[in-house]
Formats: structure tokens, sequence, C-alpha cells
């Protein structure tokens, strides 16, 4: 199976991107996961974007604040799917990042989800390595089924709370 590599571009990132680790680790995707800063450290994160192929990975996932340029910088790099997640920041709470995300060049393009949006770049990415890796699709319709079912037994909790 394919690994997504998961860059952040300062350790500040750290607790938004757990979530993206774990929801992997769940669904039983290799990752590996670096800070490198579009700014700070630019030569290793076009090093590692366009080497990732090469490496084994098959979807990369970048998040950042404030300018948020990594995930650009990343997909600038290479021809894997790059997803951003733009992280909240003290300032404008993540809009500045989520705009510098999901306003690429045509020709560069950068899937998003929202601001600290973690999970659902996990999962974005477990549904793009899915199209060739059946067992993992069966895992996400398992998923997806588990979840249909915890909203339905709130449903029904809630009627009999409501309705005796």
């Amino acid at each position: 199976m394919k690994k997504v590599g998961i860059l952040m571009g300062s350790a500040s990132d750290l607790p938004v991107v757990e979530k993206a680790v774990t929801t992997l680790k769940e669904f039983g995707v290799p990752t590996e996961t670096h800070v490198y800063s579009a700014h700070r450290t630019p030569e290793e994160a076009r090093d590692f974007a366009a080497n990732a192929r090469e490496r084994g990975f098959g979807v990369l996932i970048c998040a950042a604040g404030m300018a948020a340029h990594l995930a650009g910088a990343v997909a600038a790099n290479t021809t894997l799917p790059v997803i951003g997640i733009p992280c909240k920041g003290a300032v404008l709470d993540g809009m500045d990042a989520l705009l510098s995300t999901v306003m690429m060049p045509p020709g560069v393009p950068v899937a998003a989800v929202g601001i600290n949006g973690a999970q659902n770049a996990a999962l974005l990415a477990v549904e793009i390595l899915a199209v060739t890796e059946p067992a993992l699709a069966a895992r996400l319709d398992q998923a997806r089924a588990a979840a249909a079912e915890k909203v339905l037994k709130s449903d029904a909790e809630v009627q009999a709370k409501l309705y005796g």
C-alpha cells in the first residue's frame, strides 16, 4: 500500500496533524510526518515533494497556517495529489490560511479541507488510495456503515426521550 506523507509548516500545527495521523492509522495506512516550512526550509520541502512518488507515497497532506504556502509549494514539485489543511491562526481565525490554500493558479491544484479539518484530509487521502486498494475501500464502506448506525442509534434515543 502507498504511504501518506504529512508535512506541517510548524511544530505548532501538530495538534491538528495528530488527528490526521490517528485517522490514517485506524485505516491501516502507513504515514510519515515532517516539519518543513515553505519559507524557512524550502529546499527540504521541495526535495520531499519531488521524490515522494519514488519513496512510495501516494498522497501528500500539508498543514499550515497564516500564509499557508506549504501545500502550494509542495504541489508545484509533484504530480501526486496534495491535500491542504488550513490551520487556524490567532489573527484571522484561519481564513487567511483557507484562502491561501484554495486559491491556487490553474495547473497546480491543491485539494483543500476546512480549517483544522485534519480528519477529513485523512479520509480524503484514504479515498484516493482506495481507488486501487479494494481492501481499503472495504474498510471505508465499513466505517461509513458504522457512522450511519451511530446516527440512527442517536435518532432512536432522541425519539424515545421526546415521545416515550
